[in-house]
C-alpha cells in the first residue's frame, strides 16, 4: 500500500474549493481506485492523506487532466504553498480496545 501526503498552508477557501474537493475525492476512490482520503485542517494548514493498492494508481491520479486543472486553482487561489510526499506503507497494525 501507498500513501500519499498532501501538506499545504492555506490562503483562502471558498465556496469552490468545497466543491472541488469533493469532486476530486470522487473521482480519486471511483476511478483511480483510492481507497480512502482523511483530511485535517488546523491553524491555517491543510493535511490530507490518501490510500492507493500501488504506485500506478497514484501516477495515473497525478496526470488526471482535472486533478491537474485542480492543482492549478490550489497554486493561484486556495494555497501559498504546498507539499506532497508518497510513502510506501511497510507495517500497519490497529487496536481497537
Amino acid at each position: 500500500m501507498f500513501i500519499v501526503i498532501f501538506r499545504a498552508k492555506i490562503a483562502g477557501l471558498d465556496e469552490e474549493y468545497h466543491r472541488m474537493t469533493a469532486r476530486m475525492r470522487t473521482l480519486a476512490e471511483q476511478k483511480y481506485g483510492c481507497s480512502g482520503v482523511v483530511s485535517v485542517t488546523e491553524d491555517g494548514e491543510e493535511i490530507s492523506i490518501s490510500y492507493w493498492k500501488n504506485q500506478e494508481q497514484v501516477k495515473a491520479w497525478k496526470n488526471d487532466a482535472e486533478h491537474i486543472a485542480a492543482q492549478e486553482m490550489g497554486k493561484s487561489k486556495w494555497y501559498k504553498w504546498y507539499k506532497v510526499q508518497i510513502a510506501e506503507v511497510v507495517r500497519e497494525y490497529e487496536s481497537n480496545t
